[in-house]
């Protein structure tokens, strides 16, 4: 639906990509007796496809109206622009395009984020008749960020800035956490909203295994 293309087929694994000699960013591990990650255990939140362009993610946007899937929501987070659906499995899903850099607001080391309505009319109207053929996703169309969602933000916090050296920049939303690499606004996103002191069941389960 979204146009990924398979690149490479082996056994239970599935890699995808945005063209066929582009970089890979998701490969699909089938596993028959895996059992529903619960809600509420830590794991993936979403994945962000970031899209080049506001209009290709107008385009995109409109393939999937077109084709009946629901989305979870839509946001305007100031330096971005988001629609959020899930996968048949429950998996979030973030389909985003960038605002310019020089848009981006900072006060001191801290990037000015916020979860706004989308305007919806004005991303729509960056297409016209010469969009209305779907040509597939553009061969430039990356993994963006990883959202995850932790049982303890402290701890987490101490991992990936203290230790693994990515930048907070943001700390505005309660209970979430944003770093990043190279001034960007978030390569990772972290939260407790939903998995504050839970624990990962043991066992086998859907949802994400390693990024």
């Amino acid at each position: 639906m979204l146009g990924f293309v398979r690149q490479r087929d082996e056994g239970s694994l599935v890699t995808l990509g945005a063209s066929e000699s582009g970089p890979a960013f998701l490969t699909l591990d089938e596993q028959r007796d895996a059992l529903p990650r619960p809600v509420q255990a830590p794991g993936l939140f979403h994945t962000a496809f970031l899209y080049p362009s506001r209009r290709e993610l107008a385009r995109v946007l409109r393939r999937v109206v077109q084709h009946g899937i629901l989305f979870q929501g839509f946001a305007d987070h100031l330096v971005s622009e988001a629609l959020y659906l899930a996968d048949p499995e429950g998996n979030g899903v973030e389909l985003c395009a960038d605002r310019p850099r020089e848009k981006w607001t900072w006060i001191g080391s801290s990037v000015q984020m916020a979860t706004d309505p989308l305007d919806l009319e004005s991303l729509m109207a960056e297409l016209d008749k010469a969009d209305a053929h779907w040509e597939g996703t553009p061969p430039d169309v990356r993994a963006g960020h990883i959202h995850l969602q932790v049982s303890d933000l402290a701890k987490t916090e101490e991992l990936w800035s203290k230790r693994a050296g990515f930048e907070v920049v943001t700390r505005d939303y309660p209970g979430a956490l944003f770093v990043s690499a190279g001034g960007y606004h978030h390569h990772l996103g972290l939260n407790v909203w939903k998995s504050r002191g839970k624990s990962i069941p043991q066992g086998i389960l859907t949802g994400l295994s390693v990024f």
